[in-house]
Parts: C-alpha cells; structure tokens; sequence
C-alpha cells in the first residue's frame, strides 16, 4: 500500500479506541534508552485511525524512527497500518489491546497515542507507568479530573509527555511568535484577536458492511455500536466538542501568542443543523485576556455547517500597528499595516517579512496612487499585505514529532508537555460549561491546579 493510498484510506476509517483496562503496574521494567550509535527509537501506535495514519505519514519521514508495533481493535485499520509500515521495512507487530503490547512489547522507547479523547488518560498512564515516553493527540481527555491525572503520572514517572497542539513546533508560528510579536512588536499594541475554524456539512462516517465488529466486541470497549465507534466525536462520552475537535488549537494559539490566560469566557452554541449527535454544531465566544500591555479581547467560532468561502481555519491577532493573520495553510495568512503606523520597511530588509506584490493597474494618464499610510476622513488608505518568508516543506505534524523524539534523545525541550497543555484543557472545557450555563464564567488560578 502506498503512501497516498494509505492516507486517502481515511476516508472509510477513522480513528481508532483501544481496549480499555487498568494502568501497567509502575514496577514494570522501563523502557530502554535510545542507542548511542544508531540513536534509533522505537515506536508503537496506539490507534490506526485518520489521525493514526497522519502521524505515521509524518513520523516515518524522520531519521531514526522505528514502529515496532500498531495497536487498534480494528482488524480492517490494524492491518492496513501495518502492510503501510511494511512497504516502508518496519517490521511491526499487531495488537487488538494495548496491555498486550505493553506486556509482550519490550523494545519500545515511545508510544502513540491516536485513540479518542475519552480513552487518552488511561493508556498515556498505563504507558508512562510501563517507562515509555508519550506522544498523545489533544484532547488530553474530555474529563478534566483524567487530563491532571495524565500530568501527575509524567511528573511521577519521568517520563515525557507530548500534546499534539502541534503549531507549537511548526516554524512559521515561532516566527511569528519569536520576530514578528515579541522581538518586532509588530504590530503595536495587541488589542483584539479572533479566530475561526468552518467545515462545510458532512454525512456520518459509515463503514465497509463486512468489516463490521460485532456488537459484543465493542460494547467491551465502551461503545453503543458500530456507528458510535465511527462518530464518536459527536457523543459526550468518547468527545469534548467542537472546541476540542477544532477550537482548541486555537484557544491554545491565543493562550501563547498573548502570554496570559482568559480571566472570563463567555460562549454560545447548540445543535442547529445535526439531530442525531449530542454535541452543537456551531459555536461562538468571547474570552478576555488581561495582558501585561492590556485588556485583549478575543471572539472565537467553531462552525460545521460552511467552511466561510473555504477561509477554513486561522488565528488574528489586531494591534495599534497593524494585524497578523497566521495559519497552518500559508494561503491564509498575511499580515496588514495600519494607515498611519511606522512603515514596515525595515523589518522587510531584516528577512522578517516579505511584502505581496502589487498589481500594477495604473494607466500613463492616470495620476500617481495616494500615499498608503494618509488617512482619509471616510478611507484608510490602500491596504498592503505582507507575508511571512517562512515555509514548511514538511507534513504538518511532522515538526512537533521531531521536537518530541529529539527531547526523548536529550537534544530539546518539549514545545507542549502536558503541564502546559493543561492550561488551554481547561479552557476548552470552561467555555463548553459557559454554553450550557449560558452565562459568562470566571477562570480562577485553583482551575488550573493540577
């Protein structure tokens, strides 16, 4: 199975639950250290869905990085993952449970983790305990109580832990961070941020007809029946929502481009489109981030029914100065300067910034364009863009991978360990309680307590 064809599988199976279980017992042996010659890790999957197969796609185009074993309790997924691995000569074990691997598995530095957000406390700790490093996607849990017991077990064992808030290692946003926020202070002072995330409307997930698991089978792993293993993300019991489908990435963006946590959030939703989910569909708030310069307030969406004229996902941030647009897709972002603030000239000649090229549309006879930073009674100006000279020429996730495999080498630190993560948890958990409280709700420091 090639590479394309394994991700384009996606589209028939999602990611993956596995069977769940008490924790490893702490005593167990821990896991060997990389070796100094060859500075090879090996890696086990935990979950052979859409998001699975993406990390994998992501992990195999790393040096060093061995997959030893896949656990799903999909057999049609399972197995798909592992004749992908093949094709690239890892040799890779299959498991329908992951306390069988961790029993049978001995050569295993690290685990990911790609399984619902439900299942993530129990098998990040049972790993842990097991002395293996983690790298688990967000959500952490869609319980609070289990995402603190996930940073108690890391801080217990030693071991690492990695959330998959992945934009924390990709290099357009650190430089956008790093050079354009804090060191250029770009645009002036931050005053207002916005951020949105659409998806057009979608059918549920299905599944092939003779790949179907039996009933039984999955009721010990937790689910109703075949199409709550497929949807899980529209049930409260295996999800969090919208915000930690979508929204959360953004929520954390905030979070670390403002350097402060929302002191209130104030939020909105419900099932306006989809009847048969429990989770709303669309989702609007207002967070106020009380900043070492000022008050900033942020208005966030998370929609499923329009993908807003295929604008689908960005983080804003609005200062005195000017307005930085960034996003994973460089098609969204751009960067645009205030009217009457210092011109941007400078930063341009330092490799910061790349200005867009204007089309030229002026005619001979037509007299020379206005200055762009003059302000007008009813007019700001012309409005010039610029760009962010930084490109990604590799999978999205493929840097927060590297950044967490060359901390378990002792090379790095993590960019999102999950002490860190915790924060933006809470958040996304906050704002679900403020729609179903349909007031705004105070953040305190003991929320954050861990």
């Amino acid at each position: 199975m090639r590479r394309r064809e394994f991700l384009e599988a996606g589209v028939v199976a999602g990611a993956g639950l596995l069977c769940r279980g008490l924790p490893a017992a702490a005593e167990d042996k821990p896991a060997p250290t990389a070796s100094p010659n060859t500075d090879t890790l090996n890696v086990a999957l935990i979950g052979a869905g859409e998001q699975g197969r993406i990390l994998i796609n992501a992990a195999t185009l790393i040096p060093g990085i061995r997959f030893r074993a896949v656990c799903d309790i999909w057999r049609y997924r399972r197995r798909a993952a592992r004749y992908y691995l093949e094709t690239y000569r890892h040799e890779v074990n299959e498991y329908d449970d992951y306390r069988e691997m961790l029993q049978k598995q001995k050569d295993l530095h690290a685990v990911i983790i790609a399984t619902p957000d439900f299942i993530h406390a129990e098998q990040a700790n049972a790993c842990m305990n097991a002395g293996l490093h983690v790298y688990c996607e967000k959500m952490m849990s869609n319980s609070l109580e289990e995402a603190r017991s996930m940073v108690r077990t890391m801080r217990q064992t030693g071991r690492l832990l990695q959330i998959g808030y992945q934009r924390r290692s990709n290099p357009r946003y650190l430089h956008v961070f790093e050079n354009l926020i804090n060191n250029a202070k770009l645009a002036g002072r931050l005053t207002h941020a916005q951020t949105h995330w659409g998806h057009p409307v979608r059918d549920d997930l299905g599944w092939p007809k003779k790949q179907t698991i039996a009933e039984d089978v999955l009721r010990q792993y937790g689910y109703a029946n075949m199409h709550e293993f497929r949807n899980w993300r529209f049930f409260k019991k295996y999800g969090a929502g919208p915000w930690a489908d979508f929204g959360s990435q953004q929520i954390d963006i905030c979070r670390w481009f403002l350097g402060a946590t929302p002191r209130f959030v104030l939020a909105a939703g419900g099932l306006d489109y989809y009847r048969d989910r429990q989770w709303y569909d669309n989702v609007m708030a207002i967070l106020e981030y009380p900043t070492p310069d000022g008050i900033v307030r942020a208005a966030s969406q998370v929609v499923t029914t329009s993908s807003g004229g295929a604008a689908a996902f960005f983080e804003q941030f609005m200062g005195t100065e000017g307005t930085i647009r960034i996003s994973e897709n460089p098609k969204w972002t751009r960067l645009y300067h205030e009217a009457y603030a210092p011109d941007w000239d400078r930063w341009v000649k330092q490799n910061l910034l790349v200005k867009e090229q204007q089309p030229d549309t002026q005619k001979p006879d037509q007299p020379k364009p206005e200055d762009p930073n003059e302000i007008r009674v009813r007019e700001t100006g012309q409005v010039v863009a610029y760009e962010v000279p930084i490109v990604l020429d590799k999978p999205s996730h493929q840097p927060h991978l590297e950044n967490f495999f060359d901390a378990i080498r002792g090379k790095v630190k993590l960019t999102c360990p999950a002490d860190e993560a915790l924060f933006t948890e809470v958040i996304v958990h906050k704002l679900n309680e403020a729609i179903t409280a349909r007031k705004a709700l105070e953040l305190r420091p003991e929320d954050f307590a861990v």
